[in-house]
């Protein structure tokens, strides 16, 4: 059933899951109690189909999006998003400005990052032993047989098709950008094509791993993280070859509520609230200030939650970190291929 949004109700839409239930937590609850205000929560899959539809019909429902990096640059730069000056951000604790508070890239003309997350592969630690280790254990059919999970989306996939196939991970997209660095990375990808099974949506991997319906998924780490810490399940993370990148909040070009908008990206930007999302999943922050605030895990004081987030020192020797820029300027092309492709 669709809620009818009141004048003054702030609508934000997101992807739903843990992701969505880390935020309500961290910002949607804190902020309506602080300001007498609601906040209508919609899920969708991501892209930017939706907001440009109402942009350009000009029946803007959507209040903010969050938005992954590639959608935050394109999106802006087809003025589908409303530019935001980075002063209204509070300042970190000790007085430092905001934009020196964030990480470089954090800060977009149109978005501001959230947290930072990683697509990695996991396993069911009763289902396989030995385990996996690397991006090329996903990759080696001989030593673990069995189906894959993998996003149906060439993000991601061609980066760790390189990587297994022996391109170092910090030459990745000097790698995409050659004709022959996309065919090398198809060429991997076909290696394993036939044993895929494609997931869509973040609350499949580790479903799939549970039911053993796949030996090893890629997946979103909080996702992952979630099913082991909230739900018991056995499962594990690989860290190696992890994508890293980010999530940004973006205000949808005539907004209706606009300046509640951005008040509330005054307020989830607070690294105090930043460090509370932490504790409810395994995201990182964008805030050097809010990372250093990062305790436990909300429902088990034991559990510490910086060795779990993927900027963690550990979990970052062998990260990709996510080209924005590349995804924008080529999505378009590279999803042509991927789609004609699948159905070679």
């Amino acid at each position: 059933m669709t809620t009818i949004a009141a004048a003054g109700d702030l609508t934000i839409v997101s992807w739903g899951g843990a992701y969505t239930k880390s935020q309500t937590e961290a910002y949607f609850k804190p902020w309506m109690a602080s300001t007498g205000y609601r906040i209508l929560s919609e899920d969708y899959s991501g892209g930017l189909s939706e907001v440009k539809a109402q942009v350009e019909a000009g029946n803007v429902t959507w209040d903010i999006v969050d938005v992954e990096d590639a959608e935050a640059i394109l999106g802006c730069d087809e003025g589908l998003f409303e530019e935001i000056d980075p002063e209204i951000l509070p300042a970190a604790p000790d007085g430092t400005p905001a934009e020196e508070d964030f990480l470089e890239g954090a800060i977009g003309d149109c978005a501001i990052g959230t947290v930072a997350w990683s697509t990695a592969y996991a396993y069911n630690r009763e289902r396989l032993s030995p385990p996996p280790s690397t991006i090329q254990d996903f990759f080696d059919l001989e030593q673990f047989p069995g189906r894959r999970g993998m996003r149906k989306t060439p993000k991601v996939n061609l980066e760790m098709a390189l990587v297994a196939d022996g391109v170092p991970a910090d030459q990745v997209y000097e790698v995409m950008a050659t004709p022959e660095g996309i065919d090398r990375a198809f060429a991997k990808l076909d290696s394993i094509k036939e044993h895929v099974l494609w997931w869509e949506v973040g609350a499949q991997p580790p479903q799939l791993l549970v039911d053993g319906e796949v030996v090893m998924s890629t997946a979103y780490n909080g996702r992952i993280f979630n099913a082991i810490a909230a739900e018991g399940q056995p499962l594990a993370m690989v860290w190696d070859a992890q994508v890293l990148a980010g999530d940004n909040w973006a205000v949808v070009k005539g907004a209706p509520n606009l300046e509640l908008a951005l008040d509330f990206l005054r307020f989830a930007s607070m690294p105090e609230n930043m460090a509370v999302q932490a504790s409810w999943i395994s995201y990182s922050p964008v805030r050097r200030s809010a990372f250093e605030r990062v305790g436990s895990y909300h429902a088990d004081p034991d559990l510490k939650m910086g060795p779990h987030l993927p900027t963690w020192p550990d979990n970052m020797k062998t990260a990709i970190r996510n080209d924005a820029e590349f995804w924008a300027d080529h999505v378009d092309e590279l999803n042509e291929r991927f789609n004609a492709w699948l159905i070679k």
